[in-house]
């Protein structure tokens, strides 16, 4: 009896010892950060980018939507697509992320993920 007496005394004083701790006032103001346009670049306005990825000045976008899914190589300062592979009509291609001389290409809902050559997409 006298434990479950200790235990339930140490319970109560480290709960108001929590509430007493985090009854600091929060500041609720929230955060505002500020951004500058340093460079533009042109770029297929019909593409639904979903994956982008500057490498060495060369720029590969995934685009998403069934029917319309591509991975792409495009050069950066013309906005030109260098090198275009589709994916099936069935895929809606997602992000993307070169790792070494290969591009992985995620799907969404199909739990399906692409690996391609960089330099051939095959």
């Amino acid at each position: 009896m006298a434990t479950i007496l200790i235990v339930t005394v140490a319970l109560v004083i480290g709960s108001a010892v929590l509430v007493l701790l985090n009854d600091r006032p929060v500041n609720t103001t929230p955060v505002s950060y500020t951004y500058e346009v340093v460079k533009e670049y042109p770029h297929d306005q019909n593409a639904f980018t979903q994956g982008l990825v500057i490498e060495k000045g060369v720029l590969y976008e995934g685009t998403g939507l069934y029917g319309s899914s591509t991975l792409r190589r495009v050069e950066l300062e013309t906005g030109n697509v260098l090198q275009i592979y589709a994916l099936s009509n069935d895929f809606f291609g997602e992000g993307i992320t070169v790792f070494g001389d290969k591009i992985i290409q995620l799907t969404w809902q199909n739990q399906t993920g692409f690996v391609y050559d960089k330099h051939f997409f095959a």
